[in-house]
C-alpha cells in the first residue's frame, strides 16, 4: 500500500467503519473435522456471509506466525515487519502506565516451575486478577532497594503483568525468556542487537532476586519476561487516516495497541454486553471503532475447543444489536489464527466477513475458514483492509482522471 497516494485519496464524510478483532478465530478442524467457526451455531454470521463479501487475510507474510502486536497492527494498516513492538511497552500503554525515553517495559507472566526449574505451566493456572495484585505488591516491595535503577511492576489480569525499568539509556533489544514451551528451563536473556547489553544484565537479575521472592508460592514462584521493549516511533491513526478512532477492549495489551497508534481507549465492562452499551454510548463521537473480544485467542490457547465455539455464537447473538447502530463498514476478522488443536498462534491465514452496501456475494454456506476461500475478496494482506474499509465507506476519492 503507497500510504502517500491514500493520503491524498482520504476524503470526509459521516459514514462509520466498525472494525471487530475475534482474537485468534482462525481455526483448523479437530476430530469432528470442523474448525471453531463451522461447528458454532451463528445463524447471524451465516446469514451476512450469503449475502455480503468474504475474503482470506495474510497477517503477515505466508508461512510466518504473527504475535498480537504484528497483527493489530496490520488490521490497523501498518506494515507490521517496519515497526517491531515489544508486548511490554503494549501491556504498559494498554494500563495507562507513564513511559519516557530512559523507560524499559516487559510483559511478564507468573509462572510455574518444578523444583529442577523447569516450567510446568507457563501461565501459573491462570491465576486471579485478585492473586496477581497481591503477588505484584510482594514484588515490588522486595524490589525498593534495586541498585542504580527503579524496578517497578504493575498488576495486570490473571496471570499477566507489567515491569517496568526506569532511568536505562542504553537500547532493550533482548529476547524472551519465556520459551512458549513446558519441560524447558527459562531462557537467559541475551543482547540482540545494539547497546543491550546492560538491559540483558539487569533482566537476568531481577528474575534471579524474583525466584528468591516466589520460591514459597504454589502456583505463581516464577517470572517469564516477553516483548522487552522501549517506546517506538510510529504516526497516528488520525494523522494517516483522517479518522477520528476509539478503541473498545477488556485487556491492557491490546487497549496499549490502540493507544500507541493514539486511539481513544474507552472505558468498558468486562462482558461482551458491556462493550456492546459502550459502543452504543460513544456511536456518534466517533468514524471508526476497533472492537476487539479476547476469550476466543484465550480458548484456543487452551486447546478448549468447545469454549471457544461458545464465545463464537455468544458473539453472533449480540451481532444483530451492533448492527442495529447504522455502521455503513462492517469487517469482523482476527488478528491471526489461534487453532485449539495447536494451542498456539498459528501460520494459517484469517477469515474475513466484509458487511457493506456494495457486495458482490458469491454462493456460500456462511462464514468459516473453507467458505471464505470462495469469497470476491479473495486473498489480501491483513495491512490492505484499512483501504478496503475506507473505499468501500466512500472515503477515498477517485485516483487519476
Amino acid at each position: 500500500m503507497n500510504i502517500d497516494l491514500l493520503k491524498s485519496l482520504i476524503q470526509v464524510n459521516d459514514k462509520k467503519i466498525l472494525l471487530v478483532i475475534l482474537d485468534g478465530v482462525g481455526g483448523i478442524p479437530d476430530k469432528s473435522k470442523m474448525t471453531e467457526l463451522e461447528k458454532a451455531n451463528k445463524k447471524n454470521m451465516d446469514e451476512l456471509a450469503r449475502k455480503n463479501d468474504l475474503g482470506y487475510m495474510v497477517p503477515v507474510d505466508t508461512g510466518i506466525t504473527p504475535g498480537s502486536g504484528p497483527g493489530h497492527l496490520a488490521v490497523f494498516g501498518y506494515e507490521p515487519t517496519e515497526y517491531p513492538i515489544g508486548r511490554g511497552i503494549l501491556e504498559a500503554l494498554g494500563l495507562n502506565i507513564e513511559i519516557d525515553d530512559e523507560s524499559v517495559t516487559a510483559r511478564c507472566n507468573f509462572a510455574t516451575v518444578d523444583s529442577e526449574g523447569k516450567i510446568v505451566d507457563r501461565r501459573a493456572g491462570r491465576i486471579s486478577s485478585e492473586e496477581n495484585v497481591r503477588l505484584v505488591k510482594l514484588l515490588n516491595e522486595s524490589f525498593k532497594d534495586f541498585p542504580k535503577y527503579r524496578v517497578e511492576f504493575y498488576s495486570g489480569k490473571e496471570h499477566r503483568f507489567v515491569l517496568i525499568i526506569r532511568g536505562m539509556k542504553s537500547d532493550a533489544f533482548v529476547n524472551d525468556t519465556d520459551p512458549q514451551v513446558v519441560n524447558e528451563k527459562p531462557l537467559e536473556a541475551k543482547p540482540l542487537k545494539g547497546d543491550s547489553s546492560e538491559c540483558a544484565k539487569i533482566i537476568n537479575e531481577i528474575f534471579e532476586r524474583s525466584l528468591k521472592v516466589l520460591k514459597n508460592e504454589k502456583k505463581a514462584n516464577c517470572i517469564l519476561f516477553r516483548g522487552i521493549s522501549k517506546m517506538p516511533s510510529i504516526e497516528t491513526f488520525k494523522d494517516r487516516y483522517g479518522l477520528k478512532a476509539a478503541c473498545i477492549a477488556t485487556y491492557p495489551m491490546y487497549k496499549g495497541l490502540a493507544s500507541l497508534v493514539k486511539m481513544d481507549i474507552l472505558k468498558t465492562g468486562e462482558s461482551l454486553e458491556d462493550q456492546v452499551n459502550t459502543l452504543k454510548e460513544n456511536y456518534n463521537g466517533y468514524d471508526f471503532f476497533f472492537f476487539h473480544v479476547k476469550k476466543t485467542d484465550s480458548y484456543g490457547e487452551d486447546g478448549n475447543f468447545e469454549s471457544k465455539v461458545k464465545v463464537i455464537e455468544e458473539f453472533d447473538k449480540i451481532l444483530p444489536e451492533i448492527l442495529s447502530l447504522g455502521f455503513e463498514v462492517v469487517a469482523i476478522t482476527a488478528d491471526h489464527s489461534t487453532p485449539s488443536v495447536m494451542k498456539a498462534h498459528s501460520y494459517h491465514y484469517v477469515p474475513l466477513l466484509f458487511i457493506n452496501s456494495y457486495p458482490r456475494p458469491v454462493d456460500v454456506k456462511g462464514f468459516s475458514e473453507r467458505e471464505c476461500l470462495k469469497g470476491s475478496i479473495g486473498k489480501i494482506y491483513s495491512k490492505e483492509l484499512i483501504t478496503l474499509m475506507l473505499a468501500a465507506s466512500s472515503k477515498l476519492k477517485k485516483f487519476g482522471a
